[in-house]
């Protein structure tokens, strides 16, 4: 009979558990804040104090960690010295590449947004070619700023909207991009206008999942470990975190609720099919709606903004629409996995005065758990720091706190 045993790797040798180890301490003291001592790192990792000490001094002379002064805990005994992460040394580097925008930014290991570049370009019609090279040349001066602050990103990752698989995007219907290797061309740009600098790695991912990440790591989420998160920009995307990690489903295409089908005669939508739920709760469909014409981008959802805070009702009533619609879907999405929160983004956080009150009912009419009453405070606005920038370079950072080792200051440089 077949074994269904999972393989075991080879047993940890002695240099894979300091790694690991080093990795313990770097998060514990970046988790405190800079409020951590020796003694309380030993206490949460469960290592003895001088197996800490061993460590931090590694971490210090390879620039993850520096000192602080002195930290008092109100108890007997001499202050501990305080730890804190480094501002200087490795970074993250994070592209957001949408229809209307490329952002970049910069996050040290403490996860502080450092460098933020962000140009509003209209990328619907161009090619990808274009598009990514254009997002190159905004990542170099990015680079360039972040060296003057004396941070040393050691990887990008690319936001992207769409299905993205293996470094490439199989497909995003609004920028109209079909099987588009883009960490190749986004990475060569990039080594052609730094020559003779070292060569980035770079990943990609889905935007919305960046920005759910974002989110999860940086937002006002307290416990909530378990949320569906929905960014509206052109299009509508969804990510979904169980228990604290990313479902990205068995081929990586999790999440691409703005294709549920509302109504199937309603109207065609970019992706080959007709009444997606972006085609009603989209920002080209909402401020079609509302008679915002001839303002794209940010410029028209802040004139959608102003006109809903007047009262306006054309504007009022596309809002409370969209947030019928966002409502019968994101139920269907409740009803199946059981989230704690429902997290709205982008566009839609400034617009959830008028978009939420609908919603909400449509969840509490049909969620049939009955925990999505009026007041549950489950539906709910992103925070500012749930950006799909940050995310994406953070995740950079995550790779740097799992193994120190790996991202240590070459000898020499």
């Amino acid at each position: 009979m077949k074994s269904i045993l999972t393989p075991l790797g080879p047993k940890a040798d002695k240099d894979t558990v300091r790694r690991h180890n080093l990795s313990l301490v770097l998060r514990a003291v970046r988790d405190e804040g800079g409020e951590a001592t020796r003694a309380g790192v030993a206490a949460r990792v469960g290592l003895t104090r001088a197996a800490v000490s061993s460590l931090v001094e590694q971490l210090m002379d390879s620039g993850f960690l520096t000192e602080s002064g002195k930290t008092f805990s109100g108890q007997a005994g001499r202050p501990g010295t305080a730890l804190k992460v480094a501002r200087t040394g490795p970074a993250g580097l994070g592209v957001e590449i949408n229809i209307d925008y490329v952002s970049v930014c910069v996050v040290d290991l403490a996860g502080t947004g450092r460098v933020r570049q962000t140009e509003h370009l209209d990328n619907r019609g161009a090619a990808a070619e274009e598009v990514l090279a254009r997002a190159a040349a905004i990542a170099a001066r990015t680079l360039d700023s972040a060296h003057e602050q004396e941070l040393r990103p050691v990887g990008a990752t690319l936001a992207l909207p769409g299905l993205v698989s293996g470094g490439a995007v199989r497909q995003a219907p609004n920028l109209g991009w079909n099987e588009v290797p883009a960490q190749d061309l986004f990475g060569d740009a990039l080594t052609a206008l730094r020559p003779g600098r070292p060569v980035l790695p770079v990943a990609s991912e889905n935007e919305a999942n960046l920005a759910a990440l974002a989110e999860l790591w940086f937002g006002g989420l307290g416990d909530v470990r378990s949320f569906l998160y929905l960014t509206g920009e052109i299009g509508v995307g969804g990510a979904l975190v169980l228990g604290g990690e990313l479902l990205r489903g068995a081929h990586g295409f999790a999440g691409e609720i703005g294709h549920v089908v509302v109504d199937p005669d309603g109207p065609e939508c970019r992706c080959g099919s007709r009444g997606c739920l972006e085609q009603y709760a989209g920002q080209t469909a909402l401020l079609r709606a509302a008679g915002v014409e001839g303002a794209g981008g940010g410029s028209g959802v802040r004139e959608l903004e102003r006109r809903a805070r007047a009262g306006d009702e054309r504007a009022v009533a596309a809002v409370a629409e969209a947030g019928r619609m966002l409502g019968r879907v994101v139920s269907g999405a409740v009803n199946l996995v059981d989230p704690d929160a429902v997290v709205l983004g982008g566009i839609y956080r400034g617009l959830m005065p008028w978009l939420s009150p609908p919603a909400g009912e449509e969840l509490t009419g049909r969620v049939v758990s009955g925990l999505w009453s009026p007041g549950s405070g489950r539906l709910r606005a992103s925070s500012v720091a749930g950006d799909a920038a940050r995310g994406a370079a953070a995740l950079v950072v995550q790779d740097v706190l799992d193994d120190p080792v790996a991202y240590a200051e070459p000898s020499g440089g």
